[in-house]
């Protein structure tokens, strides 16, 4: 398993991007979170089969790739605290 820090630079608030994330974070199978950030921008950390991880993001680009301008990805250590998927504010 591997984390993924994510973050989505783009028109990403108030366009359902936090709840769709949620979703194909779950239907991958996903454990760790979706927020929002003071910015503008989308915040996710996704923790996984690195196959999974990125299924999700192609995903979530596939269906919100007008809005997305730029993502960045840093690959970090697994934290066993996250046992599910949720959107956090």
């Amino acid at each position: 398993m591997i984390a993924k820090h994510i973050i989505f630079k783009g028109r990403v608030q108030g366009v359902g991007f936090r709840y769709t994330s949620y979703r194909e974070a779950k239907r991958n199978q996903l454990t760790g979170w979706v927020r929002n950030l003071p910015d503008g921008t989308v915040e996710m950390l996704a923790q996984g089969q690195a196959k999974d991880i990125d299924d999700c993001i192609n995903d979530i680009k596939e269906s919100f790739g007008r809005y997305i301008r730029e993502t960045q990805i840093n690959e970090l250590p697994c934290n066993p605290r996250y046992t599910s998927f949720n959107i956090t504010y």
